[in-house]
């Protein structure tokens, strides 16, 4: 465990990082730079993250981390009388909202653009973003199965398909065509609830179960 002014001199080496990559491109970017900004010695900023790339890594994951965090927070209590649509409905409207945050978009961007030099970054980012996203998707659409609110016979796959619905029209549009592109909070909301209906008349369970045994 990192000692308080160590944790405070990552964080400063992190906030600098983020803000002279996104600002500037990862090429343009050196490790003077961030250590100047930073406010941190070069020797430090060396002994925490050992090179540009290895610190570019630790930015991808601790920042795809902490917006899954946000997105997804604690695990909701399922029972037999959940409203499936609305539980669903609140995590999937905040995940996107996360996801399409401009610093989000603009780090993805990067991310994709060094893919060929640096292909750990990308499965970084795909597996603490969307990989993270569906694994928590995929426990709770296994809990709506065994309380007998959806028939969700496979539910890794179910999540899959779950989490594209929502986020591959959106995200996709808003990296290609820019932030512009960003659908607003109103639309956000209409583009996840067209998107449950489809998805939940697809997984709509045959018969409740009653509790009379």
């Amino acid at each position: 465990m990192l000692r308080p002014s160590s944790r405070a001199k990552r964080e400063a080496i992190l906030l600098a990082a983020e803000r002279q990559f996104l600002a500037d491109g990862y090429d343009a970017v050196t490790m003077d730079s961030i250590a100047t900004e930073s406010g941190v010695a070069k020797q430090t900023l060396y002994r925490h993250f050992g090179s540009k790339r290895a610190l570019f890594l630790a930015l991808v994951t601790t920042q795809t981390t902490a917006a899954g965090g946000r997105a997804h927070g604690e695990h909701p209590q399922i029972d037999a009388d959940t409203d499936v649509r609305a539980t669903l409905t609140t995590r999937l409207e905040a995940q996107l909202a996360i996801v399409l945050a401009p610093e989000l978009l603009s780090l993805r961007r990067l991310v994709i653009g060094e893919q060929g030099r640096s292909p750990e970054l990308a499965a970084a980012l795909y597996e603490h973003g969307p990989r993270h996203a569906m694994r928590v998707l995929a426990d709770m659409l296994r809990e709506f199965d065994a309380h007998g609110l959806l028939a969700v016979p496979d539910p890794e796959s179910a999540a899959t398909q779950l989490n594209w619905l929502v986020m591959g029209e959106p995200v996709n549009a808003a990296m290609l065509l820019g932030d512009d592109a960003v659908p607003s909070p109103a639309e956000q909301r209409h583009h996840v609830a067209r998107a449950l209906d489809l998805f939940l008349a697809g997984f709509a369970a045959t018969e409740r179960p009653t509790n009379a045994r």
